[in-house]
């Protein structure tokens, strides 16, 4: 597959205004590629906005045009919208920065709080608090900050995500078929600058083969029947309300292509 942006592989689905909206926090430009499994079902089956809010925009200064042009191809790719934060992203999204700088902190909380207040998603996606890398768990800290400045009738499912760093207590397995998982390929392509040097895109299939591996008996549990997909992302969600966070506990902890995305998050 070339590397990056081909008009030939976009699929771009017709959502209408009043679409529930899911909003993913993306610590980094590429991770709405590949956490984004469950968000491009939402888009594809049941015609929800999907916008990436890309939190940070890398660490290098240098970087920032070239990787916000590819995101902007990546999001045009998979059909989602994107959001950029003070144009540049934010900076210094990381535990220290939280601790430690008292006037910069409460100021990109804000902003992401504004967003979350302006978009009223029904989901938002971000990293799990033990993603390993210091600015996914930065970004799960500023969304969850973020989340408890607002009024206290806010809701929204909250879908963590891990990459860097696997959760030891995920509770959903979403199925990606063919179409899907190429289509993520495809999107995670045109960051070039990034696949250039470690052309992880080309793994991202062995990856979600494996989060099936270990989904069926961490997700469905020990000793159970896995279930019979090849492709998957692992997921935990849960539901912000009355100014907490609570894990849900879905019945259907496996999600496969025969289950609408968007009633399942009704």
């Amino acid at each position: 597959m070339p590397l990056g942006h081909s008009p030939k592989i976009l699929r771009r689905p017709r959502t209408s205004g009043t679409a529930p909206r899911a909003l993913i926090f993306s610590p980094h430009p590429d991770d709405e590629c590949i956490v984004g499994g469950l968000a491009l079902r939402l888009l594809r089956e049941s015609k929800w906005n999907v916008i990436n809010v890309a939190v940070t925009l890398g660490s290098k200064t240098e970087r920032r045009v070239a990787r916000l042009r590819e995101l902007r191809n990546a999001c045009a790719s998979l059909g989602f919208g994107l959001m950029v934060p003070r144009e540049q992203g934010l900076e210094q999204i990381t535990l220290k920065s939280r601790k430690q700088e008292r006037a910069h902190w409460p100021a990109a909380v804000g902003v992401i709080a504004g967003i979350l207040a302006e978009q009223r998603p029904r989901v938002i996606f971000m990293p799990h608090e033990n993603d390993w890398h210091p600015v996914h768990i930065g970004t799960h800290f500023l969304v969850l900050d973020a989340l408890k400045t607002l009024p206290a009738g806010f809701q929204c499912h909250v879908v963590e995500t891990e990459f860097w760093g696997q959760m030891t207590n995920p509770n959903l397995l979403v199925e990606l078929d063919v179409d899907d998982v190429a289509g993520l390929i495809a999107a995670l392509a045109c960051h070039v600058g990034e696949v250039r040097r470690n052309p992880y895109h080309a793994r991202l299939p062995a990856w979600l083969m494996d989060n099936v591996r270990r989904g069926a008996e961490l997700v469905g549990g020990q000793g159970g029947t896995a279930p019979d997909f090849a492709f998957g992302t692992i997921y935990r969600l849960g539901k912000w309300s009355r100014g907490r966070l609570v894990l849900v506990q879905n019945k259907q902890k496996f999600l496969p292509r025969s289950v609408n995305v968007g009633e399942f998050l009704e």
